[in-house]
């Protein structure tokens, strides 16, 4: 059939327009969406409808046997859920097609004029050193293997961290056999036992040195080898001086790390430490240690790593020591790995550090869109398929199928009004109703079959939509 197009601004240059391809149901609430992209001289756009109810379950196939496009456009895109090759719609219209978000209130991320990250993005300047903690007491195999994942989630130095109490006598073995992975390695050990025997076999960086253990780092000088720098009594910053000036005259290579410390027991104090070894020392590399922060208190991680980065950015704090071992800390080299390329942007460019990084939105979305009462009213009357439809906004949950429009924020309710009797329909819409329910807790968006979004966290699902709720285009375009 025919395909409906509607209108396109008065005036518009016809060249270079792109078409999005629509279902009667979504057509009004696309013409909204894109209408306001349209706003600000980013789009041209065609909007045309093919003559199905439910966009979502057309295939590609099915829509290149009816599609016709309007002249001039150069680009075509479909609703996210569309199956099928597209190339078969390449070759009926000879425009190129792609598929777009499955929300369509996601199209202006997806054209790249709301909150895509700009051009340059991505660059950094922030090293981060991830701890295995307690390597003593594990085996070769599970350090290599948590140093493989920390490898993966970012970390650019693998520091292995030696328990108190006398020498572990593997260090070199354990430094060897990451180095011949392609590791760079760190030691974290005040004992030069363990120290000297890390550095002979390739770490480049020892943690920690001060007046107590000073004389095992003197024979660094042009090994490369860099020893990271701690006060005597961080409070006062004893000693920091007199070591700092130890290791300038033996030409040994170093990093300052004026401690930070946890909530209670001096943690502004300890920040004003940063800015003031910074002030004194203005070219001097530092190091930052998280842990004492993300291990000690009780929130998760994700945004206490990106303000403490982006402290370190505007202090030229070039390194970073993470630790995870508590749970709430569990991803901490990912978090850091993306923050410090957010924080890097934002200083560089001195822009704001904000719609550009949605992978750190854990919590709650950055934007939560709604289709309102109106428009699910609407939709209500249209439908004409007993396949159940769910929206959760505004504090409800809706549920719409032909003849059927019911609300409420009990999901126990509202199932038993559904009158699902088959165990496997009622299973996936159990489901589908705990994710709406904890969409609505958290404030996040809902789209049915679609994973919650957790930023770099979410899991994403396989959709169930063709074996629980889906018909095939034809019966569905009546």
């Amino acid at each position: 059939m025919d395909p409906l197009t509607a209108a396109t601004p008065a005036g518009a240059d016809r060249r270079g327009r792109i078409a999005f391809v629509t279902g009667k149901l979504a057509a009004p609430a696309l013409e909204d969406v894109l209408a306001g992209v349209a706003k600000s001289g980013a789009l041209e756009y065609e909007v045309v409808v093919l003559n199905i109810a439910v966009a979502a379950l057309m295939t590609a196939e099915w829509a290149a046997r009816r599609i016709q496009l309007p002249p001039g456009v150069e680009r075509a895109v479909l609703p996210g859920h569309c199956a099928g090759n597209l190339d078969v719609l390449h070759e009926a219209t000879g425009v190129p097609f792609e598929r777009g978000p499955k929300d369509l209130r996601d199209l202006p991320r997806h054209l790249g004029v709301e909150g895509a990250p700009a051009r340059e993005y991505g660059a950094h300047a922030i090293e981060i050193l991830a701890e295995i903690n307690h390597v003593p007491r594990l085996s070769l195999d599970e350090i290599l293997r948590i140093a493989r994942r920390y490898r993966a989630d970012g970390a650019d130095v693998i520091d292995l961290g030696c328990d108190p109490g006398g020498p572990f006598g593997g260090i070199a073995a354990v430094v060897a056999a990451l180095k011949q992975e392609g590791f760079r390695v760190s030691v974290d050990s005040l004992d030069p036992r363990e120290i000297l025997p890390a550095v002979e076999a390739g770490a480049e960086i020892v943690l920690s040195v001060n007046s107590s253990n000073i004389d095992a780092v003197r024979g660094l000088s042009g090994s490369g080898c860099t020893a990271v720098i701690l006060p005597d009594d961080p409070r006062r910053l004893d000693g920091l001086d007199e070591t700092i000036e130890k290791l300038s005259a033996w030409g040994v290579r170093y990093r300052i790390d004026p401690v930070l410390e946890p909530i209670g027991f001096g943690f502004a104090r300890s920040l004003g430490r940063y800015l003031l070894v910074r002030d004194r020392y203005p070219e001097a590399e530092m190091l930052l240690g998280i842990g004492n922060l993300t291990e000690l208190t009780d929130a998760d991680t994700a945004a206490i790593n990106l303000l403490l980065l982006g402290f370190c950015e505007e202090l030229s704090i070039r390194s970073v020591l993470t630790t995870e071992v508590i749970s709430w800390a569990s991803s901490c080299v990912r978090e850091l790995d993306i923050a410090r390329r957010l924080v890097h942007h934002a200083v560089s460019r001195r822009v704001l550090p904000k719609h550009l990084e949605p992978r750190l939105h854990l919590l709650r979305d950055a934007v939560v869109h709604r289709f309102g009462e109106e428009r699910l009213a609407a939709l209500a009357r249209e439908i004409k398929d007993r396949n159940f439809r769910l929206f959760a906004e505004d504090g409800k949950l809706h549920v719409i199928r032909a003849g059927v429009h019911i609300d409420g924020d009990d999901p126990f309710e509202l199932f038993a009004r559904m009158g699902v009797e088959d165990a496997s329909h009622a299973f996936y819409l159990g489901y589908e109703l705990a994710k709406a329910v904890t969409a609505l807790t958290l404030g996040k968006n809902y789209v049915q079959d679609e994973a919650l979004r957790w930023g770099f966290l979410t899991r994403e699902e396989t959709t169930h939509r063709g074996a629980e709720r889906g018909a095939a285009p034809e019966d569905s375009a009546r």
